[in-house]
């Protein structure tokens, strides 16, 4: 262990806290669980590690200061000392993946997969550092990001989480993020966690959570290359990954978290799982967690039967089946991050810097934000040269995406799943809501909220375009008083395995066979990646414009590309707008030629519904192929 503290004054204050714990008090420190199914009275009382939020879990009017409040009560619990505990403050994790995105008014920066068409890794630190800022203003410290997966199969639910199917992208943000969020480990800083280790993005099928059936040589290559500037900049956490590989779970391989990642690549920080994620490794819940803690899991994110956990693994440390060396490794781990930290030294979460100044939702992050919306988009088609369109023409704007801030925020956003937007215009003929599944239940009910701050698609092409009226169904649209249409479709928020796209069932089977453990079903988005079959009103709403004559600028608000052949037809101009988050203004800046259009795919764009090309392959016949984007200059 002596290669993992490099700094003698981290070593001794590691050392002297490891020699005065317990046992209880060493598994406490690697046990996270959520909120809801924990009080600070205890946290003190189990010495546990870790609390965080789960996805649309969040505290009282989910303000800023409901979060500051929140967490400074877990971090007194946790530095109350006594003769049966010891001060070691709590550090509180949240899912900050596209911006602070549990939190009312947060700027909502646009999904990987937009990101990514950018290719813009000054861009991306900037990102990093404003959502950093964001994250601190609630009194928080922790965000599990960023995601380092390299999707290789648009079927896959979590596509936009990733920059790209090739590596390349990836490798050049990695790093960047990391130093926008960690920032020196100083004040303006967070704990930030690459996930999932590893090979999420390419499994079969593109099945969340499915298995990656691939050699060595590719895992290293594709996925595993990413790290790699993540880690030579000092990332202190890895977040394990829930597919397996060629059929053995992540979370109970040995080799890929002990051998690879802690001693072949040398990583420092520690090791945590994801949700449950140790639950699928055998029936035997007792089994999952001595086969979690000895294959290199160092603390373990426990929903809800955190004291289930607690009370298994110290049973198997004093039968021998876990040895205390294994439990000391991943200690030293956690402390060795809350030290780097300094999260000793910090002062309580009310009394922190950015606590008290804060820097949340401000017009400089919205600004950042807006950069990336624009930088993101991708024009595929523009007939005529009709865009950039004038500010003064006569336009209707239609489409279910249009003005609705929850569609265009997508999953990850206020909730899991995301949300459909309150403030939807009531001429709508197209009411469905995004579905939302709670973490702990199998039922899915429809969610309604806000996004606080910025603007819709809609609100941005009004505040430049006088002349715009919206209609979101279409029908309105008359050649005497419209001279183009713009219509903004697409898909409604999905997160992880609710925006898979699955063919059939076979899928699901021919998986489960192949692995040890369990798969963790979802019910999917849809079952094909047609645009017109997933959603048929988007090409009616289309057809009501187009049919009077009147050209059509199709604008398409997705997670992943689509097979878009009828929608492609009838338009005049097409862009791929991906998930752009909260500043939907940034995209009226590119249609009104203010700023030229300057995203390049970095996903291949299918042709058929069978076709699954990715850069490099050979044949590759694509309708569009990676590196692909129009501009007005040429």
């Amino acid at each position: 262990m002596d290669t993992l503290v490099m700094d003698k004054t981290i070593a001794q204050k590691i050392n002297d806290l490891l020699g005065r714990m317990s046992l209880d008090q060493k598994i406490g420190q690697m046990t996270q669980t959520e909120r809801l199914a924990i009080t600070p009275k205890e946290v003190k009382e189990y010495h546990i590690g870790s609390v965080l939020s789960g996805g649309g879990s969040v505290p009282g009017d989910n303000q800023p200061a409901d979060w500051i409040k929140m967490n400074d009560e877990y971090w007194a619990a946790s530095m109350e000392e006594d003769e049966q505990h010891l001060a070691i403050p709590i550090i509180y994790g949240v899912d900050a993946i596209h911006g602070h995105n549990n939190v009312l008014g947060a700027t909502i920066f646009p999904h990987n997969i937009g990101l990514g068409a950018a290719n813009d890794p000054e861009l991306i630190e900037r990102i990093a550092k404003a959502t950093a800022r964001e994250i601190l203003s609630t009194g928080v410290e922790w965000t599990f990001a960023p995601t380092l997966a390299v999707a290789r199969n648009n079927h896959w639910g979590r596509t936009y989480e990733s920059y790209a199917e090739s590596p390349e992208i990836v490798q050049s943000y990695a790093g960047r993020f990391v130093k926008g969020l960690q920032n020196s480990l100083g004040r303006d800083s967070v704990v930030a966690c690459v996930k999932h280790w590893v090979g999420d993005g390419g499994t079969s099928y593109g099945v969340d959570q499915g298995d990656t059936e691939i050699s060595d040589d590719e895992m290293s290559e594709i996925h595993i290359s990413p790290y790699y500037p993540a880690l030579a900049e000092g990332v202190l956490t890895v977040m394990v990954s829930f597919n397996s590989w060629n059929g053995k779970k992540c979370h109970g391989n040995k080799y890929l978290l002990t051998e690879v990642l802690k001693e072949e690549l040398e990583f420092e920080g520690f090791i945590i799982s994801d949700w449950d994620g140790i639950d699928y490794i055998d029936e035997d819940y007792s089994e999952t967690v001595a086969r979690g803690i000895n294959a290199g899991i160092d603390m373990f994110m426990v929903s809800e039967k955190w004291r289930e956990f607690i009370a298994h693994a110290k049973n198997h440390v004093l039968s021998g089946r876990v040895s205390m060396e294994r439990i000391d490794d991943a200690v030293k781990r956690i402390l060795y991050v809350k030290l780097m930290y300094g999260l000793f030294d910090r002062p309580r979460p009310a009394e922190r810097y950015w606590s008290k100044n804060p820097d949340f939702g401000t017009s400089h992050n919205r600004a950042i934000a807006r950069e990336a919306v624009r930088k993101s988009l991708v024009l595929l088609k523009n007939e005529n040269d009709i865009l950039p369109l004038s500010k003064n023409a006569r336009i209707i704007v239609a489409g279910k995406n249009a003005d609705n801030r929850g569609y265009q925020c997508g999953g990850f956003t206020i909730a899991w799943q995301g949300i459909t937007d309150d403030n939807e215009s009531a001429d709508s003929d197209n009411k469905g809501g995004p579905i939302i599944m709670d973490y702990n239940s199998s039922s899915a009910q429809i969610q309604k909220g806000s996004i606080v701050g910025g603007t819709s698609i809609w609100e941005g092409i009004k505040a430049v375009a006088p002349n715009a009226t919206l209609n979101l169904n279409g029908t309105a649209a008359d050649p005497n008083l419209h001279d183009v249409g713009i219509v903004v479709i697409g898909e409604t928020p999905y997160a992880e395995g609710m925006g898979d796209i699955r063919d059939g069932d076979y899928q699901i089977e021919e998986t489960s066979e192949k692995i040890e453990g369990f798969l963790k079903v979802l019910a999917p988005y849809g079952h094909s990646t047609v645009l017109n079959e997933l959603h048929p009103e988007d090409l009616r709403t289309i057809q009501h414009i187009t049919d009077k004559g009147i050209p059509a600028i199709v604008v398409l608000v997705s997670g992943r590309t689509l097979i878009i052949k009828k929608e492609l037809e009838l338009s005049s101009a097409f862009v791929a707008a991906w998930l752009p988050g909260s500043e939907g203004q940034g995209i009226a800046d590119v249609l009104f030629g203010d700023y030229d259009f300057q995203g390049k795919l970095s996903f291949t764009w299918q042709k058929h519904r069978d076709e699954n090309y990715i850069k490099g392959d050979s044949p590759y016949e694509p309708l569009f192929p990676y590196g692909y984007g129009l501009s007005y200059n040429g």
